[in-house]
């Protein structure tokens, strides 16, 4: 079994930054895509950004495009989210995503194998 410990969530004004780190352990390997995802209240779970194996491919949502950076330690089995230019928008729970095959990023949800808790983000106006 994998287990997937996101953390670095917190309270922050618009326009200040955040950096999210998610801790993989158990049954994983470090080839394989992994990616980030959130769910603000009442929307549904969206693609916010992946990477692929080796960190050297990476993919961003729309929304995200310039403002946050992805990157992955295999080493440390840890993934990271840069978050800078907070917007309100940004506001939700974010969740870390693993996949159990597949060395290549994805923005598609049910790629992912894994996922971890979450953790809240809230940016004020």
């Amino acid at each position: 079994q994998v287990q997937l410990v996101e953390s670095g969530g917190g309270l922050v004004q618009a326009g200040g930054s955040l950096r999210l780190s998610c801790a993989a352990s158990g049954r994983t390997g470090t080839a394989v895509g992994m990616g980030w995802f959130r769910q603000a209240p009442g929307k549904e779970r969206e693609f916010v950004s992946s990477i692929n194996w080796s960190g050297s491919s990476t993919i961003y949502a729309d929304s995200v495009e310039g403002r946050f950076t992805i990157s992955r330690d295999n080493a440390k089995k840890t993934v990271y989210l840069q978050m800078n230019s907070l917007k309100p928008d940004d506001t939700a729970i974010y969740l870390c995503a693993a996949r159990r095959y597949g060395n290549t990023w994805s923005s598609r949800s049910y790629d992912y194998d894994y996922w971890g808790q979450g953790t809240q983000v809230t940016v004020s106006s």
